[in-house]
């Protein structure tokens, strides 16, 4: 049962494609903009990427890297995993890479230490670090969703392996926070028993409602901007 929910999950994301119709669009949006600031600044040569999935990534990385090569401790549903081992014990030599993308992984990984210290033996001097995990999500993936992270929680791990913080930011407000999850919680509800919330759903749906909802929440983010809730982070640490 726990491998195939491991495969199940491992395969969940293989486009970014991810409009204001979709439930999950509060959190990728303020998610996306962050990373893919952090990819075009941050990345370049040899990057391995750490809970690598179906590397939907993989394309932001093609103008400015040599390589890519992703890990998993299972293989995707599309094969796009080239090393099978788990986070924390990679089969690669030190100073190997010149980046390390490890993306919204770190909550699965019992030891989340050992991932970033793994990412610290594998990185050349000078080499950056881009991580990124939440702060406010519900849980997913179980039983294997461990972790929660505070700003000051990303720092404390980065630094303890012996990083240097370079940035760290946060994925969106408080009002972020409170439209992803009202619009989680009206979709679980209606997958779920209430057959009052799924007709809700149904006519929310028909309304374009995810839509409305989506635009309200992220204006209000905009005009009403509070940091401490935020849905997740996005770091950057050197070598």
């Amino acid at each position: 049962m726990g491998a195939n929910i491991r495969t199940e999950n491992v395969g969940r994301l293989s486009s970014v494609n991810i409009d204001r119709n979709n439930i999950y669009y509060l959190h990728y949006k303020s998610y996306h903009d962050e990373l893919f600031k952090a990819i075009k600044k941050y990345a370049k040569g040899d990057v391995l990427d750490i809970g690598c999935g179906n590397k939907p990534y993989e394309d932001f990385f093609s103008s400015s890297c040599t390589s890519y090569i992703g890990c998993d401790i299972i293989q995707s549903n599309l094969n796009k995993v080239d090393i099978l081992s788990p986070a924390d014990n990679i089969p690669l030599e030190d100073n190997s890479f010149d980046t390390v993308f490890s993306t919204q992984t770190i909550e699965h990984v019992e030891n989340y230490q050992g991932l970033v210290d793994e990412a610290y033996r594998l990185l050349k001097k000078g080499g950056f670090l881009i991580l990124s995990g939440p702060f406010n999500w519900q849980l997913h993936e179980e039983p294997y969703d461990f972790f929660r992270f505070s700003k000051h929680g990303f720092t404390h791990v980065v630094n303890k392996s012996g990083f240097e913080l370079v940035e760290l930011n946060e994925n969106g407000g408080m009002w972020s926070v409170v439209g992803q999850y009202l619009l989680k919680s009206i979709y679980n509800d209606h997958r779920g028993r209430s057959k009052k919330l799924r007709f809700l759903f149904k006519i929310v749906t028909r309304l374009k409602g995810v839509n409305v909802l989506n635009r309200i929440f992220e204006y209000l983010d905009k005009k009403d901007y509070n940091s401490v809730n935020t849905i997740n982070y996005v770091v950057i640490a050197r070598k």
